[in-house]
């Protein structure tokens, strides 16, 4: 059985999209009818996500961590414990590829790190898309880690110790702990997810908050030259 991991904080904007994805993800034929299992944790919703999950018939977890390392980790220990081989796992403003899964099984690997594409730059604006697409490699062998685009086997999850309770960067310690014990990790641009590129980013320090500080960045030299130039701000 391979298991999804979705987890979610005040997403009811975004969170239908990214199901209904996944769940076409699941009925790809290439997984030859291997059962999927979703789940979504609601980490200290407030609004109408729960709802709308239930609606589309996926299973959830309620909790409060407001943590997302904890969250992926309860996520994964459940789908665990209902026999998943494999684990998937995305992020409520997501979208994934319909061979997403597919392509990740397809690997045999303990590990598949994937790329993400952003949905729209309107919020951020053209010299943000230049400055990001500078430093972004849609390659293979790429180094990217993306908690919003990432699977591995059971085992390698167990042996690696899983997602570490952590308020952000949960994915690249866990990566971290892969390439420690020596998994085999798959670095692959061929199943990129589309991720919402939102300015009211829900966890500190993801990659939401990474794109707002490239935006802070490009504005940083325009400031130093008004003050140079006798400009008050």
């Amino acid at each position: 059985m391979i298991g999804v991991v979705i987890p979610a904080h005040n997403e009811e904007r975004h969170i239908s999209a990214c199901l209904e994805s996944v769940l076409f993800a699941a009925q790809h034929p290439a997984l030859a009818g291997q059962s999927v299992s979703v789940v979504v944790v609601l980490d200290d919703c407030t609004d109408h996500t729960g709802r709308i999950v239930s609606a589309l018939g996926v299973s959830t977890i309620v909790a409060s961590f407001q943590n997302v390392g904890k969250a992926r980790a309860t996520g994964a220990e459940h789908l665990l414990a209902a026999g998943a081989k494999w684990l998937a796992f995305t992020d409520a403003d997501t979208a994934v590829p319909a061979d997403w899964l597919a392509r990740q099984i397809e690997f045999k690997a303990d590990a598949v790190c994937g790329t993400v594409e952003v949905d729209s730059w309107n919020e951020h604006g053209e010299s943000v898309r230049s400055k990001y697409l500078e430093h972004y490699q849609f390659i293979e062998n790429h180094r990217h880690i993306h908690g919003a685009n990432l699977g591995l086997s059971a085992e390698a999850y167990r042996n690696s110790g899983g997602f570490q309770h952590l308020t952000a960067h949960e994915d690249v310690h866990l990566v971290g702990d892969l390439t420690r014990i020596g998994a085999h990790i798959v670095w692959t641009a061929t199943n990129p997810v589309v991720t919402s590129a939102r300015k009211d980013y829900k966890c500190r320090g993801g990659f939401g908050e990474y794109l707002a500080n490239l935006s802070t960045s490009l504005a940083v030299p325009v400031l130093d030259q008004q003050v140079s130039t006798g400009v008050s701000l």
